[in-house]
């Protein structure tokens, strides 16, 4: 059901979407649709769900996940992180185009959206301590900024304009993405 959410909600946009259509694309009665939560609760269980696989309302370097990409052998640990930040934006990015564009008539996804964006800070900021203790981060810039930044990198909103529009491939946008990491957080 959320995988029909997801889909609905990132092709046709949160308030072109029903929960009729949900249960439709679902093979599921709306009534089951209706008794797993409000559509603003569905989009959000459909986003997480897309992102990482689960619905787990804490950071990712709170998961397992989170862990796995922190064993990674410091060689492989930027490559790593853009390779899990590329397939998850691949996953999410006009889910997430539909979850902010809801967020501006929703109380309700508003709300999730702000909680989210503190998870998603709270991410990028453990990212830059985790370059920074791996010797990777030598900038001489607040950690704080650097974690904008990377925020700012790694956006589905640039993954949308240079997969989606300008047509990059996934091979093309990881190698940027490296690249303008190292240039813009990690070079000294």
């Amino acid at each position: 059901m959320l995988a029909a959410a997801a889909e609905l909600f990132a092709t046709r946009g949160y308030a072109r979407t029903s929960l009729a259509q949900i249960a439709d694309a679902a093979g599921v009665s709306t009534e089951t649709v209706k008794a797993n939560g409000p559509k603003s609760g569905l989009l959000i269980g459909a986003f997480d769900q897309a992102f990482t696989g689960s619905e787990q309302y804490v950071p990712i370097h709170q998961r397992e996940l989170g862990a796995e990409l922190m064993a990674l052998p410091t060689e492989r640990l930027l490559p790593g992180y853009v390779a899990f930040v590329a397939g998850a934006n691949a996953r999410i990015a006009r889910l997430w185009s539909a979850f902010v564009g809801a967020a501006a008539g929703d109380d309700a996804v508003a709300s999730e959206l702000d909680a989210l964006q503190e998870r998603r800070r709270a991410d990028f900021r453990a990212s830059v301590a985790l370059f920074r203790e791996r010797g990777l981060a030598r900038r001489d810039v607040d950690d704080a900024e650097l974690a904008a930044a990377l925020s700012f990198l790694v956006s589905p909103e640039g993954y949308l304009q240079l997969v989606d529009e300008a047509g990059w491939s996934m091979d093309r946008y990881q190698a940027w993405l490296v690249d303008a990491i190292e240039r813009t957080i990690l070079a000294p």
